[in-house]
């Protein structure tokens, strides 16, 4: 990329700083210097507010970057410059009220400095999209949580019949420090009013933050979703952090089928888990996999849902997926009730390490069914720092 030197703006680059998101939160915006073919971009940005999350977007939300996107940064405390790393560019479309396109965010630590560098692909033509800029996040400080914000596991309550499980303590949006004036619309909820399953996502921000750190990560995303990208909500009903503590995404009640945007095409039908991190080639913790199949199980006993079974779920969108199984609009699908992003939408999501640990997620999910909430690991929150 060093050819792309010759289009690096000024250290100070464009500063836009938005509207402070949740407990002190807010974003500051730079412009992507694209090339003259439209096939690369960079920006040096040296002269930045403190941040500790960022991502890449451009204006068309329909519009995917078919290339390489990278981005290293400069630790705050020490001034030292990180390894290049990758951002996602393969998620898809969110919301349907998303203003823009964007790369997954990625947590850095307390930075002052960033450089990207992108690539359009070798093998695509198209050039790289319009409107690219860097999206710089400060989470904020956590703020004291209000005892109500921590929903205590309680006992299966599933029909006489139907498979059950303990509801799972959870961590609930005010534990975590969710501004719930920059997402005020109503939330909505699925169609059927039944979660047909379960999808298991990794957030791929990195695996560089402490479990006392999730608060601010979550804020971090919450607010990349919302400012940066216009969705009406962070994108996941669920997440989970590397210690195993379950925290309520999406608003609209963690009891209840909510319509988050985590699975393009499959929204309607499922409900979404993304544990923090990346697993890529990083294997996730034994707390982690306990965590996710009892959330899964509980969600699923909701309805009466086998978490080792198999389900029929009907297709919003064309699609393909990473194994590049293509299906049109409409289209009848067989899915695990608990299974990887990838299997419905072509992306590296879950990541391999987390996607390999489905069939032990299964198993512990249809373990938990038939145990008491006493028989059961309560995860303890941790309140978290947030610096």
């Amino acid at each position: 990329m060093a050819s792309l030197q010759a289009f690096l703006p000024s250290a100070h680059g464009q500063d836009r700083p938005r509207t402070p998101a949740s407990a002190g939160a807010r974003s500051e915006e730079r412009a992507v210097v694209v090339t003259p073919d439209k096939r690369g971009a960079v920006l040096r940005a040296v002269a930045t507010r403190p941040f500790s999350m960022l991502g890449v977007t451009w204006d068309d939300p329909a519009v995917r970057l078919v290339g390489t996107v990278e981005v290293r940064t400069r630790a705050a405390e020490t001034g030292e410059w990180s390894e290049w790393r990758t951002l996602d560019s393969e998620e898809g479309q969110g919301d349907e009220t998303a203003l823009r396109g964007g790369t997954d965010p990625l947590w850095v630590g307390l930075s002052d400095g960033a450089e990207v560098r992108v690539a359009a692909s070798a093998d695509e033509v198209s050039a790289l999209p319009a409107g690219l800029q860097l999206d710089l996040i400060d989470p904020g400080r956590d703020a004291p949580a209000p005892q109500s914000a921590r929903l205590p596991a309680a006992p299966a309550q599933g029909a006489p019949g139907t498979a059950s499980a303990p509801r799972p303590a959870i961590v609930l949006r005010a534990g975590w420090g969710a501004d719930e004036s920059i997402s005020p619309a109503a939330p909505a909820y699925l169609a059927g009013g039944k979660v047909k399953a379960v999808v298991v996502h990794h957030t791929a921000d990195s695996n560089s933050f402490t479990c006392a750190q999730a608060p601010a990560v979550l804020r971090g995303i919450y607010a990349y979703h919302v400012q940066q990208l216009g969705w009406k909500d962070i994108g996941y009903n669920f997440l989970v952090d590397p210690c195993g503590t379950i925290y309520e995404g999406r608003k609209g009640g963690v009891d209840r089928p909510v319509l988050a945007a985590h699975a393009y095409g499959f929204n309607s039908q499922t409900t979404g888990v993304a544990v923090l991190g990346t697993y890529t080639t990083a294997a996730p913790s034994e707390a982690v996999l306990s965590s996710v199949a009892r959330l899964a199980a509980w969600k699923l006993g909701q309805y009466g849902v086998d978490p080792t079974g198999t389900t029929t779920l009907t297709a919003g969108a064309d699609g393909t997926n990473y194994f590049r199984k293509s299906w049109k609009l409409g289209a009848q699908l067989n899915f695990s009730t608990i299974h990887g992003h990838r299997d419905g939408y072509n992306t590296l999501c879950p990541g391999d390490q987390l996607y390999a640990e489905l069939p032990t997620i299964r198993a512990l999910a249809a373990s938990s069914t038939v145990k008491t909430a006493d028989e059961q690991p309560v995860p303890t929150p941790v309140p978290g720092s947030g610096d």
